[in-house]
């Protein structure tokens, strides 16, 4: 998922230089645009509250050199204040004859992006979205130049970063606001193999270029960023630098990990009580006597969970059956032998407190030079995977929500439709909560969510429409196409109806992390800082005849959960 095929290469890597050589072509051209002759392509003939309709000139082709005018191409139009800026988003013949002619009538379709006020009035020279004023009827409309799509789309008077190339001119930056696109949430939704994975590096490269102490963190459920972002980022996984102790999981998720999703209510009963028993030492050596409970983030050895549950067997006053309590012993034994779970339940948790230092790894803090944590849960057990994400995210809010001071962190929640699924019969419900929580009040204490998914219609409800920038790549389900309209404002509709029909590593960016929807073309990525995500080429691969080696090599990395050659 992700990776660009083999195709003709995407517009060039953005760079500063390039930026450069973009402002001076800006400057060159707004001094020259007011010489340069408009091109007429017809005139106003509808006009609605965010659209109009263009009965087009005779003909509309070969203006100029430039070609036909097609779907996504930039229009203006004067009106009693402003040059209003629309974009083409349909072309059609009401009456076609039989055959071609240039009397039959032509009409374009707009949907109104912006405006430029004339020197009279306020913001002179400056593109703003919305207009204040609409175009009167017969009002001759203009094909926007080269000088024009520079003052539209020119670097926002903010903090920015360039992530590729609008449509309409491969040489014009796009830019994202990156404190309103990682301040407010933000969402990347396409089918596979579109290209989500390198929209998520080219952000992440570009924001991190201007913001090197950021504090990403990355969930990885392929193990596919490390080869594309490794450098500047710390790569965990439970066999290399994960570690999240069971005493950091609330009475919820270590239910679900030692009991199951089926839970017997007596089980959940009396593990609650051996852990709140355990816990008591720490609680009375912290003075945490009156405010101590079992969700409450403290060590306490797994060993006095187990002498509380014999202790209880032994007892000739216990409410509940001797096998209740035997089997929940015989499931914490066995998590405790279980390879799989070594990055809970390993022995190098003690009754030490790790959680500062835990959390430090986790959100990269200190920096070091490695602003993202790439955590590869490739590795994780499936059933508890969940529970893991359900803590990782409970822990980023909670220690965001009691910090002194801001310190902002954003989470890339990689496929997130399989931690918060719609399908309520379906995964853990305190991940879908931890992350709901996260998208709807983690804007106010520095905690931001990226929610990277190819099934909208699979995602729970809500959460997409929580995120206020919506990167949209090819889509071709109806029910997904649906629910990413859904999600954004209706002005922005029309540009949806491209979904379909991009190419790979084209995205339609819409929300308050750009200072204009527009479709774009992802720069270009190297082949060495693109993540592992493309598709299998099976014609390759069954060109060559493999030995019965890799068979033995392909069981030994599954027996020891490394997929890297052992």
């Amino acid at each position: 998922m992700g990776a660009y095929p083999s195709q003709p290469p995407l517009p060039h890597s953005i760079s500063s230089a390039a930026e450069a050589a973009f402002a001076s072509r800006v400057f060159a051209e707004g001094e020259v645009g007011a010489s340069e002759p408009e091109r007429r392509i017809g005139r106003v003939i509808a006009v609605s509250a965010s659209q109009i309709a263009v009965l087009l000139d005779q003909p509309v082709c070969g203006l100029n050199g430039i070609g036909a005018l097609e779907i996504g191409a930039l229009l203006k139009v004067y009106t009693r204040v402003s040059t209003a800026y629309g974009m083409v988003t349909g072309l059609r013949l009401p009456l076609p004859g039989l055959e071609p002619s240039d009397q039959d009538l032509k009409i374009a379709e707009l949907e109104l992006a912006g405006e430029i006020m004339f020197e009279s009035e306020r913001a002179q020279g400056l593109f703003e979205r919305g207009v204040s004023a609409y175009p009167a009827l017969d009002e001759a409309v203009y094909l926007a130049g080269p000088a024009d799509l520079a003052l539209v789309y020119a670097r926002p008077n903010a903090a920015t970063a360039a992530i590729g190339t609008i449509y309409q001119d491969i040489a014009v930056p796009a830019y994202i606001l990156t404190d309103e696109l990682f301040g407010k949430h933000f969402s990347i939704v396409g089918t596979t193999g579109s290209g989500k994975s390198c929209v998520v590096v080219a952000i992440l490269r570009a924001v991190i270029a201007a913001n090197p102490h950021a504090h990403v963190m990355l969930l990885d459920p392929h193990g596919e960023y490390a080869s594309a972002i490794g450098d500047m980022a710390a790569v965990l996984s439970p066999l290399a630098g994960l570690y999240l102790p069971y005493w950091l999981f609330n009475f919820e998720e270590i239910v679900e990990i030692v009991i199951g999703p089926d839970a017997h209510p007596e089980q959940a009963k009396i593990l609650g009580e051996a852990i709140l028993s355990a816990k008591q030492s720490f609680f009375a050596k912290s003075g945490l006597d009156a405010h101590g409970t079992v969700d409450t983030p403290a060590p306490y050895p797994m060993s006095d969970v187990l002498r509380f549950l014999d202790a209880a067997m032994g007892s000739l006053n216990r409410p509940e059956n001797v096998a209740v309590y035997q089997s929940l012993r015989n499931r914490i034994v066995a998590l405790q032998t279980d390879p799989r779970y070594d990055f809970v339940f390993g022995g190098r948790f003690r009754l030490r407190d790790e959680l500062p230092d835990i959390l430090s790894r986790l959100f990269r803090i200190p920096v070091q030079n490695k602003p993202i944590t790439i955590l590869d849960v490739s590795g994780i057990p499936s059933e508890v995977l969940n529970v893991v994400v359900s803590v990782l995210c409970r822990l980023a809010f909670d220690f965001a929500l009691w910090s002194e001071s801001p310190i902002p962190i954003t989470i890339v929640c990689e496929e997130a439709h399989r931690y918060a699924p719609r399908d309520r019969g379906l995964g853990f419900e305190p991940a879908k909560r931890a992350l709901s929580r996260i998208a709807k009040e983690g804007r106010k204490y520095g905690v931001s969510l990226c929610v990277v998914t190819q099934r909208p219609s699979d995602l729970a409800p809500g959460l997409l429409s929580e995120c206020n920038t919506l990167f949209a790549l090819r889509m071709t389900n109806q029910d997904d196409q649906d629910i990413v309209r859904g999600a954004v404002p209706e002005a922005s509709h029309g540009l949806m109806n491209f979904l379909p029909a991009l190419r790979n590593g084209e995205a339609i960016v819409v929300g308050e992390g750009v200072s204009l929807p527009m479709r774009i073309a992802l720069a270009y990525l190297p082949e060495a800082r693109r993540p592992k995500s493309a598709t299998a080429s099976f014609s390759k691969a069954w060109r060559r005849d493999p030995d019965a080696s890799a068979v033995a090599r392909t069981v030994e990395r599954w027996r020891r959960g490394i997929r890297d050659a052992p």
